[in-house]
């Protein structure tokens, strides 16, 4: 999308930050390691620092992070920018695995709440302390086993039908964008499970939600984002208003569903949602009884939840599947993986019977969840993290932190080291995460794989990503070829649009032909 703010925002943001580099860099004490002050990262200027970076474009903001560590390997950078905090650049395994260990001493902190909260507000992603304690403990009692047996016995493979006859319904020419089919899973599974609500990716709230999403990332960005959301941000400030609308929204019918059964849940009643309702509460019930006094703290952690279960594990399958189709080698062994499968557990399937998605489990495909990891590592669905320090540390390597100093690190770059990965770093190799002699999955330590972060704040939605990945990954990439509908066969690199998350720019738009192989659909 050009530069992140646009032309007019971005010569109104110099203009300004040229008058204001002077007076912000005035006391700013360089962070040191044992008593040297830290290296510069790459295109450092002098008294602009590094603020001219952060205003380019994401993609080429990834790019920069990752030649930082090329050129530095696991050495701690400083980040100058001015009009805000001192900080550093991490990407040594064991910084990262101190700041796991220590989450009270490196929180979310006012630099992330002032830029997320009119999105996000009380929401899981900005509290801290006993506030996060009561959301986390209300996650944790709806991804209870139970639940999670239901997800992805029942609604899972529900919703991955009605996908799957989407797909099969395209005709040759048609365009099918696969990330809005991802999208529309996770979004029907949350909504479901989650809120008890019928929800689609096509709804007004999720256009808003998108949108508000870029400009809450855009914020990190740019330092100067009062200003030009001043003059700019009309269209953020109305899809903010959408989004909070819709949270209220899911708060009210949540009411309205303790005390009795709604006209229109009454008259939606078969054999498939009577089995839907055998989870044992949805999330937003579990978060009205952790935080009764309070709907619209209840809408903020609902709309967060959301969020991470949703658009993460959706955009997640969509770059496993834009890696797919440019490596039909490790497509050909998932097929080998689920004919294994379907021979071993379904023995007398006939030709045209349908497929049970249930048999595709983290255990049976392992292969398939491999492959998913390694998308995860070269497509990490939250490409990079801040938090700010609450008391003067010292990081492992030396480096003293001052209270209030911000700390990054970039997923993107971070796992693309070859120190960490070896020289095949930059290859698509799903093996990495199998172990060869066994066939068993190889789970990597969390400060070397950060994707589902790690410590107090490690991912909740780690074993649903995992239940939705091995059916969704196997059975549609043995059921469909896929060929790229973006400047046709000339195979460009995707890029990801401006968000909290990595949504792909564009979507995934293919074309759709269904393979020939004897066996029928898949079944609930």
């Amino acid at each position: 999308m050009g530069l992140v703010l646009g032309s007019a925002h971005y010569l109104l943001a110099v203009v300004v930050f040229a008058l204001l580099v002077r007076r912000a860099i005035i006391g700013k004490k360089a962070i040191r390691r044992n008593g040297e002050p830290l290296r510069n990262p790459p295109n450092t200027l002098p008294l602009v620092g590094n603020g001219i970076q952060f205003l380019q474009p994401r993609w080429s903001l990834f790019s920069w992070f990752d030649r930082c560590q090329r050129q530095f390997g696991y050495e701690t950078l400083a980040i100058t920018v001015p009009t805000l905090p001192p900080g550093v650049l991490i990407h040594d395994p064991q910084n990262l695995d101190y700041v796991f260990k220590h989450e009270g001493l490196f929180t979310k902190g006012n630099f992330v709440k002032n830029r997320s909260w009119d999105l996000f507000g009380n929401g899981i992603i900005n509290a801290d302390g006993d506030f996060w304690k009561l959301q986390r403990k209300a996650g944790l009692s709806f991804l209870n086993t139970a639940n999670l047996r239901v997800l992805t016995d029942v609604a899972l493979p529900q919703y991955l039908s009605e996908s799957i006859k989407e797909l099969q319904s395209a005709k040759p020419d048609q365009v099918v964008d696969l990330q809005d089919i991802f999208h529309e899973i996770t979004t029907k599974l949350m909504g479901k499970m989650a809120y008890n609500m019928e929800m689609h990716f096509s709804s007004p709230f999720s256009s808003s939600f998108d949108h508000a999403s870029g400009c809450t990332a855009q914020r990190f960005q740019n330092p100067l984002y009062p200003l030009t959301e001043l003059f700019f941000g009309h269209k953020f400030r109305k899809s903010v208003s959408t989004v909070k609308k819709f949270g209220l929204e899911i708060v009210s019918r949540a009411v309205e569903d303790q005390n009795g059964p709604r006209d229109d849940a009454k008259t939606t009643s078969s054999s498939s949602s009577d089995k839907l309702d055998q989870i044992s509460g949805s999330l937003i019930q579990f978060l009205l009884s952790a935080i009764p006094d309070s709907p619209s703290t209840v809408a903020d952690a609902a709309l967060t939840y959301l969020s991470a279960g949703r658009d993460t594990t959706g955009q997640a399958l969509t770059w496993t599947f834009y890696l797919l189709l440019s490596h039909p080698s490790v497509l050909a062994k998932i097929r080998a993986e689920v004919d294994s499968v379907l021979a071993q557990h379904t023995p007398a399937l006939g030709p045209d019977d349908p497929i049970p998605s249930t048999i595709f489990t983290p255990t049976t495909t392992p292969y398939s969840l491999a492959v998913f990891y390694e998308s995860l590592r070269l497509y990490p669905p939250i490409p990079f993290e801040i938090r700010q320090c609450q008391a003067d540390c010292t990081l492992p390597d030396g480096t003293l932190l001052p209270k209030d100093s911000v700390l990054v690190w970039c997923l993107w770059a971070m796992q693309r080291s070859k120190l960490t990965w070896g020289e095949d770093a930059d290859e698509f190799k799903p093996e990495r995460f199998l172990d060869m002699q066994t066939g068993k999955i190889i789970h990597k330590n969390a400060a070397e794989f950060p994707v589902f972060y790690g410590g107090a704040r490690a991912c909740l939605g780690r074993k649903m990503a995992e239940g939705i990945a091995v059916q969704v990954v196997p059975v549609v990439g043995w059921l469909f070829d896929f060929e790229g509908a973006w400047d046709r066969g000339k195979g460009r690199e995707r890029r990801s649009g401006s968000s909290l998350t990595l949504p792909m720019e564009g979507g995934l738009p293919v074309f759709v032909r269904r393979r020939r192989r004897g066996r029928g659909e898949v079944v609930n």
